[in-house]
């Protein structure tokens, strides 16, 4: 399966916990209904990105946040549920979702979300782990859903989110036509939101407001 490299180098590098995951929040809009945006965190947990699930929410979504670390690697079948059940959360409107990740719970979105148009609309993920994705036997090809990648040209966070190892995949995304777009920030390390050990204002800004324009794209809003 595509997949078993996956689930080899996210337990070796301990990035999830054997545990179902399950919605930790549902931030809802403030007009009370919204598209869904599914966040999956990164290694620092939910409460670490709620600057941002807040700033999201705030946009006029329905935001609905799972733990990252809870979520067991495989494929992907448990992060196609927690989808399933975010569609039906009380302040959720009909339709597919956005996936929006950092860092571990990026690279789970990448992995796995860019390959379901029959579920997801957008993927959108900042600073996303893709230590295992140039490893993994066709996954550029497989990309169906349009993707918007923010990655730090200074990023060396345990070696998971390398600058080239992003580029690498945006020039066979080139090559393929996969619908992926990266924007880089030079300078600029991981964790660089709001609360983040390396918070870059103009950085975040940047990655927000695209996050806002493809999210209203993706939505046709």
């Amino acid at each position: 399966m595509p997949y078993s490299r996956l689930h080899i180098v996210a337990a070796a590098l301990s990035l999830a916990l054997a545990i179902p995951a399950i919605a930790q929040d549902e931030i809802a809009p403030p007009q009370g209904k919204g598209r869904v945006v599914v966040f999956i965190s990164g290694l620092a947990g939910p409460k670490h990105d709620k600057p941002l699930t807040d700033a999201l929410a705030a946009l006029g979504y329905d935001v609905v946040v799972y733990d990252g670390r809870k979520i067991e690697p495989g494929h992907g079948d448990e992060i196609r549920s927690d989808i399933q059940q975010a569609q039906q959360m009380p302040h959720a409107l009909p339709g597919k979702v956005a996936l929006v990740g950092l860092s571990m719970g990026g690279g789970f979105s990448l992995a796995y979300g860019s390959h379901w148009p029959d579920l997801v609309a957008q993927v959108i993920v900042w600073y996303p782990a893709t230590v295992f994705l140039n490893r993994t036997p066709g996954f550029i090809g497989r990309v169906s859903v349009p993707v918007l990648m923010f990655a730090g040209e200074s990023d060396n966070f345990r070696d998971c989110c390398l600058i080239r190892t992003a580029r690498s995949l945006a020039a066979d995304a080139a090559v393929v036509k996969a619908p992926l777009e990266l924007v880089t920030y030079p300078g600029v390390n991981h964790d660089f939101i709001p609360g983040g050990m390396n918070y870059n204002p103009a950085a975040y800004k940047d990655a927000l407001d695209r996050t806002a324009a493809r999210l209203k794209a993706a939505f046709g809003d």
